[in-house]
């Protein structure tokens, strides 16, 4: 099972990035989780300056962007 968190305040873009991660994971018929890290202390202690970001298993994998789900994909598999 994947560990996705959506690391951010909880803005629009953070939502999106949400629903994208989400889209990717079903698409590949994933199990995961899906946790919002809202806390800016906890977000920095993953060395993320700029929001949102995707974290996959505790891994930084997208930063300061909404990624689509289709570039999400590779970053799941």
């Amino acid at each position: 099972m994947k560990k996705l968190q959506i690391l951010g305040p909880g803005c629009p873009k953070c939502k999106k990035l949400a629903e994208n991660a989400e889209t990717a994971a079903k698409d590949l018929g994933i199990e995961y989780t899906l946790e919002k890290v809202t806390d800016i202390n906890d977000i920095m202690k993953f060395g993320v300056m700029m929001t949102p970001a995707l974290a996959v298993d505790g891994q930084v994998k997208v930063v300061g962007k909404v990624a689509s789900s289709d570039e999400i994909k590779p970053m799941l598999a």
